[in-house]
């Protein structure tokens, strides 16, 4: 009976075993949940937010990404605005990339709150060099961004968002 006991006991401790090693490579390697801090990507992403990114996925513009920031200890969550060669144009909060111009309908609702003739963000063309991304936030007027300190390197980008968490309140209802 005891010999049948310790058996039972290894096969569970092998599985154990194997479940946290799974979990520790997926989460170190592929995909890990984020916390989002902070007002710069309101309203697509508020303070506290739970976001889950991807370590492998490859980044296009617009995506959203969390990366190293530059001259501090905490991680930033961004748009992808300039991919590496780009040449970016904000004139009149109308967005150009390499001479075409796109729509932004993710800040359709912080322009509405804007004084009549304000513009969301300044004027300014910056060309991205190789091995860089240009980011900025949703929230262009309260965001520490490419425009303050300049273009990031592709290698601080931790991993792009895949999707976002709900998170519920003390009843269990959406907050």
């Amino acid at each position: 009976m005891e010999a049948e006991s310790k058996k039972e006991f290894w096969s569970w401790g092998k599985s154990l075993i194997v479940a946290v090693l799974v979990a520790f490579i997926v989460r170190q390697f592929l995909f890990t949940p984020v916390i989002v801090s902070g007002e710069s990507m309101e309203p697509t992403y508020h303070d506290h937010n739970r976001v889950v990114i991807s370590k492998i996925s490859s980044l296009e513009h617009f995506d959203k990404i969390v990366f190293h920031a530059p001259n501090a200890e905490e991680d930033f969550i961004k748009r992808v605005i300039g991919l590496p060669g780009d040449t970016v144009k904000m004139e009149n909060d109308v967005l150009s990339i390499n001479g075409e111009k796109y729509k932004e309908p993710y800040l359709d609702s912080n322009k509405a709150a804007l004084p009549e003739g304000q513009k969301l963000t300044q004027d300014f063309e910056v060309n991205v060099p190789e091995g860089k991304l240009f980011v900025m936030g949703d929230n262009r007027v309260n965001s520490m961004d490419s425009r303050i300190f300049g273009s990031i390197d592709e290698e601080s980008v931790v991993g792009k968002v895949k999707f976002r968490f709900y998170p519920f309140n003390e009843i269990g209802n959406p907050k």
